[in-house]
Formats: structure tokens, sequence, C-alpha cells
């Protein structure tokens, strides 16, 4: 049976979100001053972020939407209907400046009014970055009109929609937006999955998932009975458990892939 749609995943698919990521934390943490080591404190912030993150009772649902650490580090949860997105509304001021201060702390620095202006500055660059691949409109441009196109997104629908706005120019492109969020499972639920086809009107068998995460995109994507691209721009590891039926380096391998499908 021919591909009749495309579904992608967003960040690190067709948002370089990983960058936006690492220059935040690059421009912050060299912001901290002289006494304290860029590399050194970004490495603390980060393993204090994951801990703290994981200790709040927001972790299952977090876990289940697919929010990270570091989006919670600028995002500020103000949509969603969950009541675990109020929860995460309240608490997202208190982690960012907790996160920094024991970043610091870690460091042997004990500032408050440092680590509250690092948090705020960490939120500013990273809302100021909004990244994409060089070749995510050409590819786009290609299927379009081709293909039926749907984005399919784990995350907090404020934060993803935060992200999408920063680049306006990609929106058109889809005939559906789907976020976890908004869902209320996220990636790898067969559920997500399941939602999207129903909204194009089309089988398992005539779509194809393209992501950059074995964990959510390839794995929900088996389950749910696609045909997987796994997108490895980064040479990362093969898992042994979850099997891509296929895998490229660059969006610009995927149209041919999709033409002999």
């Amino acid at each position: 049976m021919p591909i009749s749609a495309v579904l992608f995943d967003l960040d690190d698919t067709l948002l370089w979100d990983e960058r936006s990521v690492e220059e935040a934390f690059r421009y912050t943490c060299e912001a901290a001053g002289s006494s304290v080591n860029p590399q050194e404190l970004e490495a603390a912030v980060r393993n204090e972020a994951r801990s703290l993150y994981e200790s709040y009772d927001t972790f299952p649902f977090t876990k289940l939407i697919g929010i990270n650490p570091f989006e919670a580090l600028w995002g500020n949860f103000t949509a969603g209907e969950q009541p675990e997105f109020r929860q995460l509304e309240q608490l997202a001021p208190v982690y960012r400046k907790e996160s920094w201060r024991r970043g610091l702390a870690a460091l042997g620095v004990e500032d408050e009014a440092l680590a509250e202006t690092l948090a705020a500055k960490f939120a500013a660059e990273r809302r100021s970055r909004p990244y994409i691949y060089e070749e995510t409109l050409q590819i786009l441009n290609e299927l379009r009109g081709k293909y039926k196109l749907l984005l399919l997104t784990n995350g907090c629908p404020a934060l993803q929609q935060e992200k999408l706005d920063g680049v306006p120019e990609l929106v058109p492109y889809f005939d559906h937006i789907v976020i976890s969020g908004k869902f209320g499972k996220g990636k790898p639920d067969a559920g997500i999955f399941e939602h999207a086809l129903s909204l194009l009107d089309t089988s398992a068998e005539e779509a194809v998932m393209v992501g950059d995460k074995l964990t959510t995109d390839i794995l929900g994507g088996l389950g749910a009975g696609l045909t997987t691209v796994w997108i490895n721009r980064t040479a990362k590891a093969d898992d042994p458990e979850i099997k891509p039926d296929y895998v490229i380096r660059s969006l610009s391998e995927l149209l041919p892939l999709i033409k002999i499908l």
C-alpha cells in the first residue's frame, strides 16, 4: 500500500532544540563570573535540575506527557487542562531558581541573587534561540501537496506553541498539529498515534513516522503499526530492543526513501 501521510516529531527532528539548549547554557554559565568555571557549572546545573525535577509529585505526569527537565528551566506551563499543569505553573519559578542555586552550591558558590539572575537569563537565552535545521523547510516543501503532513510532538501545549511561534513559517505545512499535553498522553503511547491517524483519515500501513528519539518516536510508531524512520544526525548508538524500519542521517534523505516505500 503506498504511503499517503508523513508524521513528524518536532524537537531535534525539525527544530534544532539541542543547539538552543546548549547555547542557552553556555551564555548563561559564562555570565556567572570569572570565579566560576562555565563548563563545571553547566554540568552541575544539569545534574541538579534532573534530580530536583524527578523529586516532584508532578514527575510521573511530565514523564507521561514527555516534558524534560530542561524545558522546565524556561517553560511557564500556562496552558493545558490537566491539574498537573497548574502545579507545574506554580513550581516552575521555584524550580528554575533552585536548580541554579544548587548548581552554584555544588561548586562552592552560595549566592541566591546570582542564582535568580542566572535562572532568568537562561530562560531568556533559550527563548531567543529558535533554530531549525537548514534542510527542514526544503523537505517540507517537497512533501507538501504530495502527502498529508502531521506534526506529533510531546510536551506542554504552551511551551510547544511558543517554539512554533518562534518559527512561524513551519506551521502552515501541516494539516494537523498534535501536542501530547493537549491529548493527555505522549509518545510512545499508541493512543496518540491512533489519534493522529484518525485526524488524517489514514491507516497505519499508509503512514510514516519520522523522529530522532528511539524510545518515543520509533518505539511508539512501531507499536502503532507505522513505518518508522529514525533520523540519527549525531551517530547515536543503536538500541537492540528498538529497531526502526529505516535510518537516515539528514531529512534530505527522506523523500527518495518515501518514494520507494
